[in-house]
């Protein structure tokens, strides 16, 4: 996992070897992988542009984390991810680390970190960012409701993401709903996970299971809740098993 703490210009350094790579071929939508999800949307969500995860509440930040890089990892076609965040975040959510994203399937070497003083700072590298074609997907994390972040700012994100074909994801950590031009925007709480029949010791977790309620479409009808379960060999969403045990969603942060 390639990390930058003290500045991003390492980070930017490595973007640019990026967009000098051959554009892929960009597809107009990206399958979540589960049915009922990806029917509502004609297929899956739109590529290409700015979608909004928000944590249910203070204690949902490691689900909604994970949920977010769950969805990334749907629309990057292989390419690499970058997550920026502020220092904010880290103090209150704890550092991303490697294994915790192994699990869910990501390949830690094809994730780029980037740690920001401020929001000011996260909006300018991540409007950087979103224009670099060589990127498979746009995490950018944030804590609370900061100014910056009105709606002027998504309009700006959402034309590098159109312009580039990057989807962009605007994950909101221990935030009220705000006006926004995001194309989707979700609300995620962790759910019971289900064991998996495979041999596993009796009482491990099965795959992370959430609830995500469609707040805001922009294209669509919204208001609707489905549950759904993260398969790490397949990279996909799916329906959870029946029989849930409690138990937690693996975290992508160390507290």
């Amino acid at each position: 996992m390639a990390e930058s703490d003290a500045s991003l210009h390492k980070l930017r350094r490595r973007l640019a070897r990026l967009e000098t790579a051959r554009p892929r071929d960009v597809v107009r939508r990206f399958a979540t992988g589960h049915r009922a999800v990806d029917a509502w949307f004609d297929g899956g969500l739109s590529r290409g542009r700015l979608h909004e995860v928000m944590a249910a509440d203070g204690a949902e930040t490691g689900s909604t984390a994970g949920f977010a890089a769950m969805l990334a990892l749907c629309a990057s076609q292989g390419q690499p991810l970058l997550w920026l965040r502020t220092d904010k975040v880290e103090r209150q959510c704890g550092r991303l680390y490697a294994s915790g994203l192994g699990e869910l399937g990501v390949d830690g070497d094809a994730v780029l970190i980037g740690l920001v003083a401020d929001d000011a700072a996260l909006l300018k590298a991540a409007n950087d960012a979103a224009r670099c074609a060589g990127l498979g997907a746009l995490l950018v994390e944030c804590w609370g409701d900061p100014h910056v972040l009105d709606l002027t700012a998504t309009r700006r994100l959402m034309l590098a993401a159109e312009a580039s074909g990057v989807t962009v994801l605007l994950l909101r950590m221990a935030a009220d709903e705000s006006p926004s031009v995001a194309d989707t925007r979700w609300r995620v709480t962790a759910a019971p996970s289900v064991p998996l029949a495979d041999g596993t010791p009796e009482g491990a977790p099965g795959h992370p299971v959430f609830e995500i309620e469609l707040l805001r479409r922009r294209a669509g009808p919204a208001g609707v809740t489905w549950r759904v379960e993260w398969n790490r060999e397949r990279r996909a969403f799916q329906d959870p098993a029946r029989a849930p045990l409690p138990g937690a969603v693996l975290p992508v942060a160390a507290g």
